[in-house]
């Protein structure tokens, strides 16, 4: 079965690296906006456009899974309803979605932004305190559905309407 595996985690967590690594064992495509944010418009949030970027890497992901290609989309993904809707719009193509949870604690992400702005300066955002702090009160952690792998109910009546998301 195709699969699409999902990053799931804060910044730092190693994503990115995980990500990476899929990639190379499975033979399949990454897409990771941080690689393209800076390049296009050089810097991470750049009035919106981070939000049409993931969503046109998402369509593409979706294209590449109907050709039962496998992928691996490294976003973050914060919110539980938008794993949720991931999830629903990548069964509807036939296909599989393994969410790559990566915890970090907060001590590690703080050494990690340290040591990350100390040794690769060009290849990061800059975070202060502040972000640090609003990822954390504001990522959701995966629940008992997501552990099983259930659709929450309010996600899958949006149906169809998904698409357009």
């Amino acid at each position: 079965m195709t699969m699409l595996f999902l990053t799931v985690g804060l910044p730092e967590a190693g994503k990115t690296t995980r990500a990476r690594q899929l990639a190379e064992e499975h033979g399949v495509l990454r897409l990771t906006p941080d690689d393209w944010m800076i390049p296009l418009f050089g810097k991470a949030e750049a009035d919106g456009k981070r939000d049409v970027l993931e969503g046109r890497m998402l369509w593409l992901a979706l294209e590449a899974v109907k050709l039962a290609t496998n992928m691996v989309v490294d976003y973050g993904c914060w919110y539980r309803d938008d794993r949720s809707a991931i999830r629903w719009l990548v069964e509807a193509e036939g296909a599989c979605l393994h969410l790559v949870y990566l915890p970090v604690n907060e001590e590690s992400q703080r050494a990690r932004v340290a040591h990350r702005r100390a040794t690769a300066p060009e290849e990061t955002f800059p975070m202060t305190e502040t972000d640090i702090l609003h990822g954390r009160a504001h990522f959701e952690e995966r629940d008992a559905a997501e552990l099983h792998q259930e659709l929450r109910g309010d996600v899958e009546q949006q149906g169809a309407g998904l698409r357009t998301w």
